[in-house]
């Protein structure tokens, strides 16, 4: 059989279909399923209506396109070695091995053209909506009568697992409430999963919820009818005021012969018989292994020529732009760019205790202030809370709401004022934390602005998949969490963190920042703002925290390098080290109080972040926390899980082993033995047991063994 006796449109598609199940098969490990029966729709999507350039992925106006589904990875990657993107032909022979640029699942920065990290499911599909978000609020903010360089759409592929996940559908009713019309999805409706039939537990009717969450929902129920598939896109494309979702009914593994429609094809190599045979099937015309017809590779890389004019033709439009509209020409490029103006940190915050009722301020509202001082510098910052801004202190004054224009005159409720539309930089999600942490991210992927989310601390838990896949993707989204302790008080055990602090530390790349006082928060901003390629998490108290006097004290810019010594101790070395993070700091600084009325010679450490810390060199680490000083207690109102790297065998750490309690937060601490007394206690303790005297620093480590009882022993473990 020759390559001519299929049409070169069908042709192209079983390129894409072999490429795809050769890669599996090689690799002895993947999804080949979804590359078969989605091809099709993805052909139709990426030839006829993606505008993309592959020579420039991060071309501005381009089209985003998101593999939900992101198991089915090589039919992204298919596309993009096809298509002409730097992603060679040894790259998808060398699928999911080490050091390849095609991993199991799509993953940002490592593979030209790939958008966003997808693979855990219901991630992209929200990813997406932030992808579609970013566009809206750009266009508004930089579109000009008769000059439009902000026009692009969101495309995607999304699964039966994908819509399974919750996330899905928290993102999704936000994106139905906002008419996000540039955002079309295809749904591969094969109704197959990795162990069996969607009919085991899976039988809702999608398109009805879909439709009622305001969605623009259609049908083609033969996935392999390219005519149909083209005309749902075009109506997809068409619809302006609704985002789309087309339900494209597809078999499972198309064109195996035992295999397709079972999920024996979801998750597993096909085999080298059904390989051959599914190629048979399909009327291929060879059974070698990564075979490209001529004709197919030359048609795909049309995409080459086009994406160059269409980018050539944006060039023009924006160059017009830009003498037409120097600044914000000038914004957009050094946003798009990822780059911060010179001086956009000048006017920052930096507080002091007099100018404050009673010398306190939380450092939640401390926040207000700073976030608002950024929001001023740079335009580019948007965000918003789950249904808690009064509590968050995290809206942005003056910077409008973001909301459909639409909505406007559908406004019943009277709630919706001149201040609200798509330019608007203050977000809300509602009570939806999965969703705002995954659209965070999507709006990060997207370029151009920066974003940020909030809620408490204890609701960070909804949003382990976005904080993780934000980190693995080194992303810089801001992650803003409040009521961080016990301290929030009367609302009990059931909203007060505990383990969260440890374990959002364990995440790689992710930067965690707890402030102790009003001016650290200035100085964690900075760091959010600054870093470029990874998260940050800003951790906040809802009570009042006394601000330090920086005369006395440490700089707060030393906050930055993770830590620093906020209060030295008087008369020489010091015989002790009291550590803390966040609300605890003031009570090692009024420890350290009692211990100096006793002679004892105490530093006290501020560590609002162990990540920064670790990156310091090491004359500075040491210069903080003196080796020769084994006598350390560090304090923090959470699990004391990890402390060990700070205080050594021979310290010792006052954390907390158990739940909290519902009392007024002073209550609280008290009865959970977060008191400076019993700080200082602990620290005699751990002077006692390392040998040191009124004339000397700690012993060298090693010369005793460490206390184990005591260091085991957490502040409000019932066992102590």
């Amino acid at each position: 059989m020759t390559t001519t006796s299929q049409s070169l449109d069908q042709l192209a598609i079983n390129t894409i279909r072999t490429l795809s199940i050769d890669a599996v098969q090689k690799a002895n490990s993947g999804h080949p399923g979804l590359p078969l029966d989605a091809a099709p729709m993805a052909y139709v999507l990426w030839t006829r209506f993606l505008r993309h350039n592959p020579r420039n992925p991060k071309w501005p106006d381009r089209d985003r396109f998101v593999l939900s589904a992101g198991h089915g990875s090589m039919l992204l990657y298919s596309l993009l070695y096809l298509t002409g993107y730097d992603l060679s032909l040894d790259e998808i022979k060398n699928f999911r091995q080490w050091g390849s640029k095609t991993p199991g699942h799509p993953e940002y920065r490592l593979t030209p053209g790939v958008e966003l990290t997808t693979g855990p499911l219901g991630q992209g599909f929200a990813n997406g909506v932030g992808l579609a978000i970013a566009e809206a609020h750009l266009a508004a903010t930089y579109n000009q009568a008769g000059q439009s360089v902000v026009n692009h759409r969101t495309f995607g592929i999304v699964s039966d697992g994908d819509l399974m996940e919750g996330v899905s559908y928290e993102a999704a009713s936000i994106a139905g409430h906002l008419r996000l019309g540039k955002l079309v999805y295809l749904y591969d409706a094969n109704q197959v999963t990795l162990a069996g039939s969607t009919g085991l537990i899976f039988t809702e009717d999608v398109g009805k919820r879909f439709d009622a969450m305001q969605w623009h929902v259609q049908h083609v129920e033969d996935g392999n009818d390219l005519d149909a598939l083209q005309r749902a896109m075009q109506a997809g494309v068409d619809e302006a005021d609704r985002p789309s979702l087309i339900i494209v009914h597809t078999t499972l593994g198309y064109g195996s012969p035992h295999k397709a429609g079972t999920f024996q094809a979801h998750g597993s190599p096909l085999g080298a018989d059904e390989v051959t045979a599914t190629k048979q099937n399909l009327g291929w015309p060879s059974t070698d292994a990564f075979y490209v017809p001529d004709e197919a590779l030359k048609h795909f890389r049309t995409a080459v020529e086009k994406g160059a004019q269409l980018e050539h033709e944006w060039q023009q439009r924006f160059e017009a732009y830009k003498r037409a509209q120097p600044d914000l020409a000038a914004q957009f490029t050094r946003t798009h760019a990822g780059e911060l103006p010179s001086g956009w940190d000048s006017d920052l915050p930096t507080f002091r205790a007099e100018d404050v009722k009673g010398g306190q301020m939380a450092t939640r509202s401390a926040g207000a202030g700073v976030i608002n001082a950024v929001a001023k510098a740079l335009p580019e910052l948007i965000g918003g809370s789950a249904d808690l801004n009064p509590s968050t202190d995290t809206s942005l004054k003056d910077a409008g709401n973001f909301e459909s224009p639409a909505n406007l005159a559908e406004d019943r409720q009277g709630s919706i004022g001149s201040e609200w539309s798509y330019a608007g930089r203050n977000m809300f999600y509602g009570v939806r934390e999965h969703a705002m942490g995954s659209i965070t991210n999507g709006i990060t992927y997207h370029g151009g602005l920066r974003a940020f989310s909030a809620t408490f601390l204890v609701f960070s838990d909804y949003m382990r998949p976005p904080l993780r896949l934000a980190a693995l993707s080194e992303l810089p989204s801001i992650f803003v969490y409040t009521h961080d302790s016990i301290g929030l008080g009367e609302d009990g055990p059931t909203h007060q963190p505990i383990e969260h602090i440890p374990s959002l530390r364990a995440i790689p790349h992710m930067v965690v920042f707890r402030p102790a006082d009003a001016n650290e928060v200035t100085e964690g901003w900075r760091v959010a703002m600054d870093r470029r390629e990874g998260p940050t998490i800003l951790i906040f108290s809802r009570q009042a925290l006394p601000i330090f006097d920086r005369s006395v004290c440490g700089a707060a810019s030393g906050a930055r390098k993770g830590a620093y010594v906020l209060r030295d101790s008087d008369g020489g070395t010091p015989e002790v080290i009291l550590i803390g993070t966040g609300s605890e700091v003031s009570l090692a600084m009024a420890a350290r109080d009692i211990l100096a009325k006793e002679g004892r010679r105490v530093r006290v450490v501020s560590m609002p972040s162990w990540e920064l810390f670790e990156a310091q060199p090491q004359v500075y680490r040491d210069e903080v926390l003196p080796p020769a000083v084994t006598a350390r207690v560090a304090v923090e109102a959470a699990s004391p899980l990890g402390w060990e790297r700070w205080v050594g065998l021979h310290g010792d750490v006052i954390g907390l082993n158990r739940f909290g309690a519902s009392a007024p937060y002073t209550d609280v601490y008290k009865h959970l033995n977060f008191t400076p007394e019993y700080v200082a206690e602990r620290a005699r303790k751990v002077l006692q047991s390392n040998g040191a005297d009124r004339d000397g620093a700690g012993v060298p480590s090693g010369t005793f063994k460490a206390d184990r009882a005591s260091f085991s022993k957490a502040a409000g473990d019932d066992r102590t």
